[in-house]
């Protein structure tokens, strides 16, 4: 009779992992970049004087969950690279993009967010607000372009994900 039972070294599923946080992370940056937004603007809530606290708020809780994906996405794709699951060319592209995802999420939480969110705050009660305060738009460009490559590159790891799980599953 064993006293101490056997234990079986159980490897993480690391491809269904990043397949998922990165799914995840890309449809609710499509919602909220192509639902939730346009939907608040189109209400009107835009020209209100809460709208940059209210703006913040969400953005705050979603740059978070960006984070913990691009660290999963990161952490998956350094697994992937020394388990060599990863066909040897993507190897090294997945390391890149998943750092460049990482990245744009810091960008996101730590610099972009706070300074546009600063930018709409309205600090006199007494004023009516004056609509989008200047500086406002080269951010929002900045952002749509960040935006843009985030999609692309989250898109293309995605894809090599994929294709490495449809390649081990036969």
């Amino acid at each position: 009779m064993q006293a101490v039972p056997s234990v079986e070294s159980k490897q993480l599923p690391w491809q269904t992992i990043v397949l998922f946080a990165l799914g995840f992370w890309l449809s609710s940056s499509l919602i909220l970049d192509l639902v939730i937004m346009p939907g608040l603007y189109g209400a009107g809530m835009m020209t209100s004087a809460g709208f940059a606290a209210a703006g913040y708020s969400i953005f705050w809780i979603f740059n978070r969950v960006e984070l913990l994906c691009a660290a999963v996405a990161l952490t998956g794709s350094l697994v992937l690279w020394s388990t060599t699951h990863l066909s040897s060319r993507h190897r090294n592209g997945s390391i890149i993009l998943s750092t460049l995802l990482l990245t744009i999420a810091l960008i996101y939480t730590y610099i972009l967010t706070p300074q546009m969110s600063a930018l709409g705050l309205q600090l006199n009660l007494f004023e009516p607000g004056v609509g989008m305060p200047e500086g406002m738009l080269p951010m929002q460009a900045g952002y749509w372009g960040l935006e843009t490559l985030k999609l692309a590159a989250g898109g293309i790891l995605l894809s090599w994900c994929y294709q490495s799980q449809t390649r081990s599953l036969n």
